[in-house]
């Protein structure tokens, strides 16, 4: 798929999560807007998946540790083939495989259950861990929140990632500067991400997470580089392609209106 197709495929899962929400009556759709576009990337053009076989040994991985966001996986599952797409509509319903947060034991596609932040990229650290033990040939991939990195398990996570030479793990933070409670400055400043992480001997690289040739050209790069762990800064717009959620942290965690959802269809050319 070129940039075009990938964007245009991104705002449609960006519509397919906001519906799922918007029928669960609950939800946290900013989040899952600003990992769209890395979502659709990984799905789409990177991931060795396979909807036949969901859990061949040889697969690629992915642990989205900033949970809550899960609609947006969600979307891209069910777009793949994993699931039907009708199964979107029930988010968060009592008889629904899909939850709140991704639940490895009954959704299919999902490769570890997460929402407790922080914890995810420890997961995926894991993996990658088992996969290189066992000289397998599979990569492992993981987003964070912003907001999630002031937990220190993060950056537990990330020594463990370097003393290990984890080559086959990418991270991605998704950075769009905000969280629940406010502005990622206003609860817990975390500037001087760069240079933090590469004193952490990571692999550190820097992009615009909608720009899909960027995106493109980290994920080249951190395939060349094979002695140690590479480490993403997305920086991403919470609530992308919807304006009235854009850079809004009230739209952090609630579903939008009938009229809202009208909208954010009409804004993201969805047909």
């Amino acid at each position: 798929m070129d940039s075009n197709e990938l964007k245009n495929l991104a705002n449609k899962l960006r519509y397919m999560a906001l519906e799922a929400i918007f029928c669960a009556g609950s939800g946290h759709p900013g989040g899952a807007l600003s990992s769209a576009d890395l979502i659709t990337y990984l799905y789409f053009k990177e991931m060795r998946v396979d909807t036949q076989n969901p859990h061949d040994p040889d697969r690629d991985r992915f642990v989205f540790s900033k949970g809550h966001a899960c609609p947006i996986l969600y979307a891209a599952l069910a777009e793949k083939g994993f699931f039907p797409k009708d199964e979107l509509k029930k988010l968060r319903h009592i008889d629904s495989f899909l939850q709140g947060h991704p639940d490895l034991k009954h959704t299919p596609g999902i490769d570890m259950s997460t929402g407790s932040l922080g914890q995810g990229i420890s997961a995926a650290c894991g993996i990658a861990m088992a996969g290189k033990k066992q000289h397998k040939n599979y990569r492992v991939y993981t987003i964070v929140g912003d907001g999630e990195i002031q937990e220190g398990q993060f950056w537990e996570a990330l020594n463990f990632a370097h003393k290990y030479e984890l080559a086959n793990l990418m991270i991605i933070l998704d950075y769009n500067g905000l969280q629940i409670d406010g502005t990622n400055e206003e609860v817990m400043n975390i500037d001087h991400l760069k240079e933090r992480f590469s004193s952490f001997g990571l692999n550190t690289l820097e992009i615009d997470g909608h720009n899909f040739a960027e995106i493109e050209q980290a994920f080249r790069q951190a395939k060349n580089c094979k002695d140690r762990a590479t480490i993403v800064i997305a920086h991403t717009v919470k609530g992308k392609g919807v304006s009235f959620m854009e850079n809004q942290v009230g739209w952090h965690g609630k579903a939008p209106t009938q009229d809202e959802l009208n909208r954010a269809k009409a804004e993201l050319e969805v047909a």
